[in-house]
């Protein structure tokens, strides 16, 4: 317990027999319940973790009989938990690349209730960028940009850290059957989050890497289906929050910009390879298709604003 909540951890695994013991016993004491998800692995993962139940009554076990996906085993835990009456449910992967010490300053905000969602951001630290690998950040960085746009949560960084705590209230919430299932989850969530309207905060985490941790993450696979997702999301967003919920403007500005913007670039396209191969272009067309893309950027950037100020409380 902590600040007079209770206080869970979620512990996701797949084949972690190496590092599972080093993350379970590094749990903090004030941490009520340690709840592990075995994602149907094919080691001693679940043998292990049932050898230190006997020793730490905190631990449960959870195990899946067929991998699901990392965003399957968080939200079996955050059933769990929801199920066990935690206040405040953190995650902490199993591969140990999630410093402890970060605990308690990740759900002192959601305990005081001053947010519902706290997720970790290595890249407050300047040494993200000597630590993290750099396919990595780079891609980190695009897929938190697409992120921004997708959630409307325009002041969150690093979406691809999945060390968060979250608030009862805010599990209660959100429908978690319909969270994505593998590593977009992190992704999807706060997409999910904004449209209940739930406050989401930043807090600095220490980057935690070569430790014998394996990932699973391959940013040229996972990269392009993660940023379908997000895409789907966004939509989604839109159409919930701006359109069944409520009204707001910004929906024809996005939807202007997100026509207008490719017209405008695939019409000045055309005229330019045709003015290669030697064709005389009429002036007035080179300024309508310069009209229809300058346009179309505004539209966003208005819509983009909109989104911003609409959004400016959830923080």
């Amino acid at each position: 317990m902590h600040l007079n909540k209770t206080v869970g951890v979620v512990v996701p695994a797949h084949n972690e027999e190496k590092l599972i013991e080093k993350v379970l016993t590094s749990v903090p004491g004030f941490v009520d319940a340690i709840i592990v998800v075995d994602d149907a692995s094919r080691d001693g993962t679940a043998s292990i973790v049932q050898a230190l139940m006997e020793s730490d009554p905190r631990i449960a076990l959870i195990v899946h009989a067929a991998n699901e996906g990392v965003g399957s085993a968080i939200m079996s835990g955050y059933k769990k938990a929801l199920a066990m009456e935690i206040d405040v449910t953190a995650v902490m992967a199993g591969d140990a690349q999630m410093d402890p010490e970060d605990l308690v300053n990740l759900i002192v905000p959601v305990c005081l209730e001053q947010v519902d969602y706290a997720k970790g951001n290595r890249l407050f630290t300047g040494e993200a960028w000597k630590m993290i690998p750099k396919v990595r950040y780079i891609g980190n960085a695009f897929l938190s940009l697409f992120t921004k746009v997708a959630s409307g949560y325009w002041h969150i960084a690093d979406s691809q850290c999945g060390y968060a705590a979250i608030s009862k209230k805010a599990l209660q919430r959100i429908p978690l059957d319909a969270v994505h299932k593998r590593y977009g989850m992190p992704n999807d969530i706060l997409v999910k989050l904004n449209i209940e309207g739930m406050k989401v905060q930043d807090v600095q985490v220490r980057p935690v890497y070569n430790i014998g941790e394996k990932s699973g993450i391959r940013v040229w696979k996972h990269g392009p289906l993660i940023a379908l997702l997000l895409l789907r999301g966004f939509f989604n967003r839109l159409t919930v929050k701006y359109i069944i919920k409520d009204f707001h403007p910004l929906v024809f500005f996005y939807f202007l910009g997100l026509s207008l913007t490719p017209a405008g670039a695939l019409f000045g396209g055309y005229l330019l390879v045709l003015r290669l191969t030697g064709v005389r272009i009429a002036a007035t067309s080179a300024l309508f298709a310069s009209f229809l893309f300058i346009s179309g950027l505004q539209s966003l950037f208005f819509a983009m604003w909109f989104d911003m100020e609409y959004n400016k409380e959830l923080k």
